[in-house]
C-alpha cells in the first residue's frame, strides 16, 4: 500500500514549481489524506527519484528538515535559496511569499 500512497504524494510534489514550497499537510490534503502529514514526511525521506523535488516540502511553520541534509547541514535551505525561496530571519521559509497554491 505505501508504494501507491507514496506515488500519489510524489505526483503532487512534482507539480510544485521552482521558487515555491508546500507543507507536508498540504500534500496530504491534496492526496485526500488530510491527517497524514507525517506519512508524507516518511515518503519524502524515502524518495530516491531525482524527478521529485522533495526539498520543496517544508513543515507547517516553514521549517526545513535535517533528513534532506544528506550532503551537509543546510542542504535543503541551500537548494531552496538557489531557487529564490525567501527565508525569514528565524531561518524558516516565508510561507506568505512562496506557498504553492495549486489550481
Amino acid at each position: 500500500m505505501s508504494g501507491t500512497v507514496f506515488s500519489a504524494f510524489y505526483e503532487i510534489v512534482r507539480r510544485i514549481p521552482a521558487g515555491s514550497v508546500t507543507t507536508y499537510g498540504q500534500v496530504a490534503r491534496l492526496a485526500g489524506m488530510s491527517r497524514s502529514a507525517r506519512l508524507v514526511g516518511y515518503a519524502m525521506a524515502a524518495c530516491q527519484d531525482p524527478s521529485v523535488p522533495c526539498h520543496r516540502v517544508v513543515d507547517r511553520f516553514g521549517g526545513t528538515k535535517a533528513a534532506f541534509d544528506t550532503f551537509a547541514p543546510g542542504t535543503q535551505r541551500a537548494l531552496l535559496e538557489a531557487e529564490g525561496v525567501p527565508f525569514r530571519p528565524d531561518g524558516t521559509v516565508d510561507l506568505d511569499l512562496c506557498l504553492w497554491a495549486p489550481e
